[in-house]
């Protein structure tokens, strides 16, 4: 007879039944494992799950089970897991402990990153997995709150060396967006042959011959279908073949279902509804409920007689399908009295989220104290960090709100939690109830600024920084402090947009023109009259204000989530500048910030930025380790922030083919998301790229282009000087000359040595004689005093260049070596390649770099071995990867023969001597 696996008492299931006992023997080796089983509703995943546990002698076992009706509690599946694990919860570190605390309701904070509760939840798998290997098995994966599918499914994708088996059993066609991209299995009916021993066991009476043949056919193989249709069938219509229904196998599931309830006594039908209208499965509560509803103890036998339910130590339906189609068959007079009976005994101070929500569903029409209490729900569920739970408990409120200003009021907030979450769509549905209203003046204000920050999250068009500042005007004299916030958020989306919507200079001169308050100036005001009026009135005007916002910045009047806000705006002010200090501080307490507060979604944005600031220092390798980073919390983050820094550091390393790659791919995206910026930045890196390779033409073409926005500040100043050095070089000085102009205005009002040294240079390539000697060292000597040591390379590979043109052979060879040198040790391989070529004109030979055995290192694994260099532990280093600790000492072994080296006190040196 054909089985599943010898001794699993599974029909037609050896290959599931050997991938799951792989995945078992992989965590006993000490390597994790991820599977999601996919299939139709009683295909048999739950079957598939129970024979995991029974092969899993020896492992921890730990599971949990979605349930439809629990889906809008955040972290109800998530508790249901790791409850049991909370005793290793002190060992997490401190940030993690304490999300995950605040997450599950066991102490009180600000809501947690969701990122951070992922990162949490990781570590603490990952340390039960220490003792022994540990088996987490998911059922009903379908029906879990969004919280705890989209925590599991982080945890899923960074599982790799921690003994940890992580299954899902999963309805098949949902759940795609979370856990798509893992591996999966998907679950198929069984075989004729296999379907027709599994019927034959399940029915030992007579069965028609062609009745047979028909379930067989019509069930496809599910075996719930096989075991269940048969039964709700009279035992004449088995055995003289009247035939079946002509609906989908789960329906006539379903059907076959309600016709087993429909024998049973009214009362024990409404004990029923109730049941399954709550998803706890708490006996004690669910006969409390039923004495409500003037419901005997007598009424549960024939349910029990019946097969359909069990009343143990908890309830439990025969099979999920069975607890749906009891409450979905139900009258809507029944299920409103099951809740409000539900309702009525849950204890308002232990659970007072569950008891709202069953008062909601009993609710006949609106009704203020409900949606009041739905309010108070969702405020819990916020502070939790549950925002898809905040958003549902608003939108029921809104709906039962019977006042229409309050109506409106709850709509808004709905609207914002739904921004929260993701939901944009859901989101805008919600404001256009909210303008049904009505609305005061400020309530409109914040509809527009909403849509704003829609428009912006999404990308979707270029719209952003319009309606922003349409709700910037109208908050002026509604609330001046969220109107001066509102045009930073509009001057920052005007920046993205960049040449796409051009709205830079529309919004700085709105911006100029708003009243300002006497109020001591923040940080934050600081910024923005700083960078609106190098817009409006030129650097000369703006750069004194943007220095006083810098020093705000870093002094202690800043909160921190101020700072949490605007650090990337005065990043970018800094960096307009050219104050090489300034950009490089505040960058990394951007980065660290982020990471303090867990505000991980920020963090793709924040390490992009910091890879540039590696970059100008010739820090490349750092550059890429960080854009390696970047690229990983792009990922687990969804933000799909395009790669910029991956661009910028295969463009300085000369690598054409990669940075062609990157190029296109964000250029498809920005594109289509109207980022005006990514077409800057991309122009940029690809005048960067052909500089160092000697190809000026087009070098020109790009930097012309990249140029063509000056408004978006920081690369568009950069691409100036690219222009510059690629027009001289390809016979076009008129433009270059013009270049240089532009370039002149930003750097004689930074008057830093790094700003003064890049115009130095600059003219150096327009002039003559002396004066051009006199630049080119005047040039290395500012660049010499910054931490811009890319742009001092080049120094001296272009006056190393103009010696020798003027004959000057043995000072070219000088200074090219140095160029060399420099060029060389930093990864900038196409700008060394023009020094060794420049080199050998001279009449002397250097080498080709070969490869280091760094350069075998992954991202990832130079990622590590910095970190482990600098002597931070495993777990620290694994928080900061979104890997667990373990992870990070599977990689580091692999490191190790690499480097040459034995020990992580040798990493700093072996990675510098590489």
């Amino acid at each position: 007879m054909p089985t599943g696996d010898a001794g699993s008492g599974l029909r037609g299931r050896r290959a599931e039944c050997e991938a799951l006992g792989g995945l078992v023997a992989g965590a006993r080796a000490g390597q994790s494992g991820v599977l999601v089983l996919r299939g139709e509703a009683g295909i048999g995943k739950t079957a598939l799950l129970e024979f995991l546990v029974e092969t899993a002698s020896g492992c921890r076992i730990a599971r949990a089970a979605g349930a439809e009706a629990e889906m809008e509690l955040a972290f109800a599946g998530l508790h249901q897991l790791c409850g049991p694990m909370l005793d290793h919860l002190d060992r997490l570190p401190g940030p993690q402990r304490e999300a995950l605390g605040t997450a599950f309701g066991l102490s009180a904070g600000d809501a947690p990153d969701r990122f951070m509760v992922g990162l949490a939840v990781l570590s603490l798998l990952s340390d039960v997995a220490e003792e022994q290997p540990l088996v987490c098995l998911i059922d009903d994966g379908q029906w879990l709150d969004q919280a705890s599918a989209q925590t599991l499914a982080f945890v899923a994708r960074r599982l790799l060396a921690e003994s940890i088996v992580l299954v899902f059993a999963v309805r098949a066609g949902m759940r795609e967006q979370e856990f798509g991209g893992l591996p999966e299995l998907r679950v198929h009916g069984l075989s004729d042959a296999d379907a027709r021993g599994l019927l034959e066991a399940a029915l030992p009476g007579p069965l028609d011959v062609a009745v047979r043949d028909l379930i067989i056919t019509e069930s496809r193989g599910n075996p719930l279908a096989l075991v269940e249709l048969p039964r709700g069938l009279s035992p004449a219509e088995l055995a003289g073949g009247f035939g079946l229904p002509d609906t989908p196998v789960t329906s006539r599931i379903e059907q076959g279902f309600i016709r087993r309830l429909e024998p049973l006594p009214s009362e024990t039908r409404q004990l029923l509804v109730t049941a399954a209208a709550d998803p706890v499965g708490d006996v004690a509560l669910l006969w409390r409920a039923a004495a409500r509803l003037g419901i005997g103890p007598g009424a549960a036998t024939p349910a029990e007689e019946a097969g359909v339910i069990e009343f143990g130590a908890r309830v439990r339906f025969r099979h999920p399908l069975m607890r749906s189609a009891t409450y979905q068959s139900a009258s809507l007079k029944d299920r409103q009295a099951a809740h409000r009976a539900l309702g009525e005994v849950t204890d308002a101070d232990l659970d007072p989220d569950r008891r709202a929500w069953h008062r909601a569903h009993a609710a006949a029409g609106p009704d203020e104290a409900i949606a009041a209490e739905l309010e108070r729900s969702a405020g819990r569920a916020q502070a939790r960090g549950g925002l898809a739970a905040a958003a549902a408990f608003l939108e029921r409120a809104t709906a039962l709100s019977p006042d229409p200003p309050r109506r409106g009021e709850r709509a808004l907030a709905a609207a914002q939690a739904m921004h929260q979450v993701g939901s944009y769509d859901a989101a805008l549905r919600l404001l256009a109830m909210a303008e049904a209203g009505p609305l005061d003046e400020l309530q409109l204000s914040r509809v527009d600024l909403l849509r704003g920050q829609i428009a912006l999250a999404s990308r979707r068009g270029n719209s952003a920084p319009a309606l922003l500042l349409t709700a910037a005007r109208r908050l002026e004299r509604l609330d001046p402090a969220l109107a001066r916030d509102t045009y930073l958020d509009a001057f920052s989306a005007a920046l993205i947009f960049g040449r796409l919507s051009r709205a830079v200079g529309e919004v700085a001169r709105a911006a100029r023109a708003a009243p300002v308050s006497s109020e001591p100036r923040r940080a934050p005001d600081l910024i923005l009259d700083g960078l609106t009026l190098l817009v409006v009135n030129g650097y000369a005007a703006g750069a004194p204000v943007v220095r006083q916002a810098l020093s705000a910045f870093n002094s202690q009047s800043t909160s921190p989530e101020e700072r949490l806000r605007w650090l990337w705006l005065a990043g970018r002010g800094a960096w307009a500048l050219w104050d090489d200090d300034a950009w490089r501080d505040l960058v990394s307490q951007h980065v660290q910030l982020v990471r303090e507060a867990g505000a991980l979604s920020q963090l793709p944005l924040a390490l992009n930025s910091r890879v540039f600031v590696h970059l100008a220092a010739g820090e490349l390798a750092e550059a890429a380790s960080l854009a390696g980073e970047a690229q990983v919390a792009t990922e687990i983050t969804g933000s799909n922030f395009a790669p910029y820094g991956a661009l910028g550091v295969a463009a300085w390393q000369g690598r054409e083919a990669d940075a062609g790659q990157l190029a296109e791919a964000i250029m498809d995206v920005v594109v289509s998301r109207g980022e005006g910026i990514g077409l800057t930045v991309t122009q940029w890196a690809r005048a960067v790229l052909f500089n160092g390779l000697g190809r000026y033409e087009l070098a020109l073409a790009a930097a012309v282009q990249a140029c063509d926005y000056p408004e978006e500040l920081g690369f568009a100043a950069w691409s100036l000087a690219e222009l510059v050095e690629a027009g001289t070089r390809s016979g076009d000085p008129d433009r270059s000359a013009a270049a240089l102009q532009q370039l002149a205005e930003t750097t004689q009002a930074s008057g830093t040595d790094w700003a003064l040294g890049i115009e130095a240079r600059s003219r150096a390539l327009l002039s003559q004689g002396q004066a051009a000697e006199r630049l080119y060292r005047e040039a290395i000597d500012r660049l010499g005093r910054t931490r811009i040591r890319t742009e001092l390379g080049r120094a001296h590979l272009l006056y190393g260049e103009w010696l020798r043109r003027d004959r000057r052979r043995l000072d070219a060879r000088h200074q090219l070596r140095t160029a060399y040198d420099m060029l060389i040790a930093m990864g900038a391989d196409g700008f060394a390649e023009r020094a060794r070529r420049e080199l050998q004109a001279t009449g002397e030979t250097a080498r080709k770099r070969t490869a280091t055995a760094r350069e075998e290192l992954t991202a990832q694994e130079t990622q590590i071995a910095l970190l482990a260099g600098d002597g931070h532990t495993n777990p620290e280093i694994g928080a900061q990867l979104f890997i667990s600790g373990r992870t990070v000492e599977w990689h580091l072994r692999k490191i190790y023969p690499k480097l040459g080296v034995t020990a992580r006190r040798d990493l700093r040196d072996a990675l510098a001597t590489a």
